[in-house]
């Protein structure tokens, strides 16, 4: 009776009403494997699941997942791993396009562990029939399966295996022609010299004249493959007139695929041909009259223009990046700013202050918010090329401007940039121009501000040092603490929480921890358990000296003590946890 239950029960769960029942089988189908013995499994399991693809998607999905997972190890191991060929065989065949590609990438999986004469007595067979399969769904899933075991076979059987695919490349159906599509590079990466001239560049040529966007946009990746496998005289006698095409097809979804693979494309054909052909073929691109493909190619600016000499840059690109920063598409100008300062190493000091730098301040005064803060999360690559008195003095009062912007996410960028910008100015030049504005941020009404802006405090410590810090920081943000609205009370709680590390004892001592306790004592619960929590950061931060485990006994231990009767639960447990601390740090 044992020797029945393990496949007994999972027919049961297949035949269940509960969807979920018969996912939980089919995900339990290695443990039935185990159960039954290499020989069972191989016998009985394998054939019962190969017509148990009349179900739900998600059932199929799970199936041909769990024989992909090394499923040849319970049926005997490698030398048995064709026998699964025969239930993913039907599963390439449903018509739920998610459940064919996982059954061919399983298919796929376990062509790797097959041995040659396991290929072609079982796997060719099996490619044979997919692909002349009555239903497109069974052809479509075919083209995945002729790259992976290409070189595991003999000279004769890879002559059909390139028949077979360029009968899928003229297929009637346009599903099975953009799987074709989809599935050339993979396959021509395979083939040799003499092959990808003679065979895989006819498939390639039909595919891209095909009459369907959604196969020619396929074709671009393709053409790089090709192209990589060819010498640059022998890409531009014979891929130049599909160049062309593809980048100017008259189908924007195609445009948009080679603005999105230019650089890819031009590093692939070489130096003479970028620039021959490619540069006016790029300059098409970004003046294209689809907002899609010039954002698409706005992002290849800087990696293309690497490919060029400075004084094509500037007669060819810089012009086109000129109108671009002007562009009616915001999503164009974002791209736009994310990459423009990409071109600054490649341009030098003085043509970069003539030419990008009035495109900086432009873009920095966009009305789109991500305009503005793609142009800041990069200039990092501009200080670089500029001197930093150029840069601040045309570029501060912009961000000074963006300091204040209304959109909060800019706000945070600006912050996040000052550390830098700090490094580069020098003390005397920020605390004069940037000092009061980095405690402004403290009173935000946005709390992601408010904490990006106590964070920043303590990147500037660690960039101008604490004696710079126990004068222009520790002052203006412990006067917070006497302020009558909480949230800037807390403000100052959760900035000694972070800053305190980056200090000393003496400034603890001396300039924080007297205002910290008298917050201890607050009427909001709020902050009196994130004083603990502060004075637990304290606590174990200087709790390793003599000296410091005195402080922390003194002053931090006793009013902990206190907090641990507080009213708020919330107090009593973090106060607690910091005590818990505190002691441990003092007997280490």
């Amino acid at each position: 009776m044992e020797d029945i239950a393990p496949i007994a029960v999972l027919m049961d769960e297949l035949r269940s009403e509960d969807v979920q029942l018969r996912l939980n089988a089919i995900h339990s189908i290695p443990t039935i494997a185990l159960a039954l013995g290499p020989d069972r499994a191989r016998d009985e399991l394998v054939p019962f699941l190969q017509d148990s693809v009349d179900d739900e998607d998600e059932v199929l999905l799970a199936l041909a997942k769990e024989l992909g997972r090394n499923f040849e190890e319970y049926i005997g191991g490698k030398q048995f791993a064709h026998v699964l060929l025969g239930p993913l065989e039907n599963l390439s065949a449903v018509e739920e396009t998610l459940v064919r590609d996982k059954a061919a990438e399983s298919i796929a999986k376990i062509a790797e562990v097959l041995s040659t004469p396991q290929i072609e007595e079982f796997y060719i067979p099996l490619l044979k029939r997919l692909s002349q399969g009555e239903w497109f769904t069974s052809r479509t899933s075919s083209a995945a399966l002729y790259p992976p075991v290409y070189n595991k076979v003999s000279w004769s059987i890879q002559e059909d295996l390139r028949k077979g695919f360029a009968a899928l490349g003229a297929d009637d159906t346009p599903m099975v022609r953009r799987a074709a599509a989809k599935w050339l590079g993979p396959f021509v990466k395979n083939l040799s010299k003499q092959h990808v001239l003679s065979d895989g560049l006819p498939i390639y040529r039909r595919l891209q004249s095909d009459d369907q966007d959604s196969v020619r946009l396929l074709t671009v990746e393709d053409l790089i493959v090709i192209a990589k496998q060819l010498t640059p005289p022998e890409v531009k006698e014979q891929l130049l007139k599909q160049i062309r095409h593809s980048i100017a097809d008259k189908s924007w979804r195609v445009r948009y695929m080679a603005a999105t693979h230019f650089n890819e494309l031009a590093e692939a054909v070489g130096t003479e041909l970028v620039r021959e052909e490619l540069i006016g073929q790029y300059v098409q691109l970004l003046k294209d009259n689809e907002a899609e493909v010039r954002t698409a190619a706005a992002g290849q600016i800087p990696g293309f223009s690497k490919l060029l000499e400075k004084e094509v840059i500037l007669a060819r690109i810089v012009p086109c990046v000129r109108d671009l920063s002007h562009d009616a598409s915001q999503h164009v100008r974002a791209a736009l700013a994310n990459h423009i300062s990409g071109l600054a190493p490649l341009l030098g000091r003085d043509a970069t202050i003539e030419h990008l730098l009035p495109l900086f301040l432009h873009l920095l005064k966009d009305e789109f918010p991500d305009v503005r803060l793609n142009v800041i999360s990069k200039l990092e690559t501009v200080n670089g090329v500029i001197d930093i008195e150029l840069l601040s003095d045309s570029l501060l009062p912009a961000i000074i401007e963006l300091a204040e912007d209304k959109s909060w996410r800019v706000r945070q960028a600006i912050i996040e940039y000052i550390p830098l910008l700090a490094t580069q100015l020098g003390k005397p030049f920020f605390d004069e121009q940037l000092g009061n504005l980095c405690m402004s941020w403290l009173g935000d009404t946005v709390f992601s501000i408010r904490e990006s802006a106590t964070i920043n405090l303590k990147k500037l410590t660690e960039v101008f040092g604490v004696d710079w810090a126990k004068v222009q920081i520790v002052p203006k943000v412990m006067g917070m603490g006497q302020h009558p609205n909480y949230l800037y009370r807390m403000t100052t709680v959760q900035a000694i929480t972070t800053i305190a590390p980056s200090l000393n004892l003496a400034i603890v001592q001396a300039e924080i921890i007297g205002p910290l306790l008298q917050l201890a004592e607050d009427p909001i619960p709020n902050i009196r358990f994130n004083v603990a929590k502060s004075l637990e950061v304290l606590a174990t931060t200087y709790g390793n000296t003599t000296e410091g485990r005195e402080f922390v006994r003194k002053s931090i231990v006793p009013v902990l003590e206190q907090q641990k009767t507080d009213s708020d639960a919330d107090v009593r447990y973090f106060a607690a946890r910091a005590l818990q601390k505190a002691s441990a740090d003092m007997l280490g």
